[in-house]
């Protein structure tokens, strides 16, 4: 699974996007029809942003923010990292991994094209990824 391209795991069913001024309870409603842990902010067709369940919560609920009145752009990460669709999908979740999140959009000349979510290698292979990726970072900086 983790040397399979990006572009064969990406999740086009979850793949939502949203304008920044769309408020953060409509961004959820899309996410909940969906079963989806983010949505996409666009704007002109370019990714400016990502709102992500976590966001949802940390910066909105626990902020006692109005979800009804926050625009997505009040809350979301802009410019997020990316991943390209021939990218294997261990890249992606190591890319994640180290940098605290757990969905990358997946970007082709410079247009989304879909998702890519942690959640798709929740599987036993998930802690062998893990177990490798601090080996090979342990052995990098001790050779």
């Amino acid at each position: 699974m983790f040397d399979q391209r990006i572009r064969k795991l990406m999740d086009r069913k979850k793949f939502l996007v949203a304008p920044p001024e769309t408020s953060v309870s409509e961004a959820a409603r899309l996410m909940a029809k969906k079963n989806a842990g983010a949505v996409m902010v666009l704007e002109d067709k370019r990714l400016v942003g990502i709102f992500t369940e976590r966001d949802a919560v940390i910066r909105v609920i626990a902020k006692g923010r109005d979800a009804q009145k926050t625009a997505l752009a009040e809350v979301m990460t802009p410019d997020p990292r990316t991943v390209a669709p021939d990218e294997t999908y261990g890249h992606a979740l190591l890319i994640m991994f180290e940098n605290g999140f757990r969905h990358a959009p997946v970007v082709e000349n410079g247009l989304p094209i879909g998702i890519v979510s942690a959640r798709n290698a929740m599987d036993p292979d998930l802690e062998e990824f893990v177990s490798e990726a601090h080996r090979r970072k342990y052995l990098k900086q001790h050779a």
